[in-house]
């Protein structure tokens, strides 16, 4: 599966969205156009749960969710 990847994107998302009942919403581009979008909840610092998780080329319908945190660009000089 995708268990690493998975993995990656709780620790290293390019952009987490707010759920609708407190879950986060990690989002991780794989490909030129797929992320993987993994949904969880954070019990504390250092413990959570997995919801659910895919691979998807939607990019847009999560975008309309409040977005909690992004990763900064690198500027290319």
């Amino acid at each position: 599966g995708f268990y690493h990847e998975v993995l990656e994107c709780i620790e290293d998302p390019d952009v987490v969205y707010e759920g609708k009942y407190g879950e986060l919403i990690g989002m991780k581009q794989t490909q030129k156009d797929k992320y993987i979008v993994v949904v969880y909840k954070e019990e504390s610092v250092i413990d959570g749960f997995v919801i659910t998780s895919f691979i998807t080329r939607k990019k847009k319908q999560f975008e309309r969710r409040k977005k909690l945190w992004e990763k900064e660009k690198r500027r290319k000089y």
